[in-house]
């Protein structure tokens, strides 16, 4: 993790708006982000990495980040965030051009493919092998 001013309120942001949910396997879903951007080389990468579900999976609008992050991070976080009738592959097509949301986006897609995470959610084989077709094909579009 690099840390920075910058990051640091990332971190205070994700932390508070992710309070009280949980993922699939039960854990404190704000482990999913910091995970994520323990993997990002730069300050603005792992802001958008701490930041990429705050939109999309919690009351916070995206005018409370425009205004305390860089453009740069706030557009990836927009990228990032898949609106609710947007087909999933037309929005991964639509961030991959954005290296910071498509690092972002890759890493992301690597987490949700850890099939010891997938064991604890106790779903199906099949089903756990559908997702990670599906998944498999999303990182196939991030690398055309």
């Amino acid at each position: 993790m690099i840390y920075t001013e910058l990051t640091v309120k990332a971190m205070k942001i994700a932390y508070n708006a992710h309070h009280g949910q949980t993922d699939k396997c039960g854990v404190p879903y704000v482990f999913h982000p910091f995970h994520l951007a323990e993997q990002m080389k730069d300050e603005y990468t792992v802001c958008a990495a701490l930041l990429h579900d705050v939109v999309e999976d919690t009351d916070t609008p995206i005018e409370a980040l425009e205004s305390e992050f860089p453009e740069p991070v706030v557009n990836a976080v927009k990228l990032l965030t898949h609106g609710e009738n947007e087909d999933y592959f037309t929005y991964v097509r639509r961030l991959k051009s954005d290296p910071i949301a498509k690092a972002v986006k890759l890493a992301d897609l690597e987490h949700n493919s850890d099939v010891s995470r997938a064991a604890l959610i106790g779903e199906s084989t099949v089903k756990t092998q559908e997702r990670m077709k599906y998944y498999a094909e999303a990182k196939r579009i991030l690398a055309e």
